[in-house]
């Protein structure tokens, strides 16, 4: 897998020639607390969410009925997997049910993100597919009803549908917009390994789970951003190495890359992330880590605060 360092420029959807092209942008969680847990078995987090200049493409143009088509270098997976059940299918026809149209579209998907890897892609596609949708079957939904739409395809969707970094809590439903962060940059590290949430979460022990966070300022500097963040941390990265142990070799491999700030997994792994203040020292950090680590998927990327700028 080559590594990949291009940056995105190309936020939110738009009509291209009839159809509605979008970038479903990947989702870090800059520290992830788990705080609790509902009698459905559902944890409670607090987590700052932002999201990274890269992600899975979708396009969206008019057909007869409702199908799906799937490339890009994480395909293979989704290809094999019961249609039926991925989240972009079921984010359209939950879509034409609340709106009383026709599911009919041409749903293409180029899987550009490792697949459960902590970086929300499902979510994001089922989040990019309803904005999409709503531009190609010119609904007039509001956004309340959207949200609801998003939460029943997972708690990630609602936040992925806002497009903004936030800090989310409950089981991921409560959403509140930060301020502006910092310019920063982070390279992103997967040492091919798919890691299911749900095994994680079972596997994360009482002792384990944080209190809320005290994290309250928005600092003006992405060296203030990482002094905050270290107070701060993922709990399921240990749950996670102890079933991966590897991911404890990708945080070092990432903390000792020169200028890096703050070294993290990103949600439930086993994506990994490091903070950096300028591209020109992510793409550094990056090509230096595909030449020691090559089997690796690794990208240099821009964080996001606000897709739809």
């Amino acid at each position: 897998m080559k590594a990949i360092f291009e940056f995105t420029d190309d936020l939110g959807v738009e009509a291209v020639s009839g159809a509605i092209r979008g970038t479903a942008f990947a989702k870090i969680n800059l520290y992830l607390h788990v705080v609790g847990k509902r009698a459905d078995g559902y944890h409670l987090i607090d987590s700052l969410v932002a999201f990274v200049g890269i992600g899975d493409r979708l396009t969206v143009t008019p057909s007869e009925g409702l199908r799906l088509e799937i490339g890009g270098p994480f395909a293979t997976p989704l290809q094999t997997a019961n249609t039926s059940e991925n989240l972009v299918l079921r984010a359209a026809r939950q879509l034409s049910e609340e709106a009383g149209v026709r599911a009919d579209a041409l749903i293409s998907l180029e899987k550009l993100l490792p697949i459960a890897a902590g970086l929300g892609g499902g979510s994001a596609d089922a989040a990019t597919t309803l904005r999409a949708l709503s531009n190609l079957w010119k609904i007039d939904i509001s956004m309340d009803d959207m949200a609801r739409l998003a939460l029943k395809l997972g708690a990630d969707v609602p936040v992925c549908l806002g497009g903004r970094a936030s800090r989310v809590t409950g089981i991921g439903e409560i959403i509140e917009p930060t301020p502006t962060l910092p310019e920063a940059f982070v390279i992103l590290a997967n040492p091919q390994l798919d890691l299911e949430t749900a095994r994680v979460y079972r596997e994360l022990r009482r002792e384990e789970w944080s209190k809320q966070s005290t994290f309250s300022e928005y600092p003006g500097s992405v060296h203030a951003l990482a002094k905050l963040l270290a107070d701060c941390q993922n709990d399921l990265e240990q749950p996670a190495e102890r079933l991966a142990p590897i991911i404890t070799d990708v945080l070092a491999s990432l903390s000792d890359l020169p200028d890096c700030l703050l070294a993290r997994m990103s949600g439930s792994g086993a994506t990994c992330f490091a903070l950096f203040a300028s591209s020109s020292a992510a793409e550094d950090g990056a090509q230096q880590l595909f030449r020691r680590c090559p089997s690796w998927w690794i990208c240099a990327a821009p964080l996001v605060y606000d897709i739809g700028e």
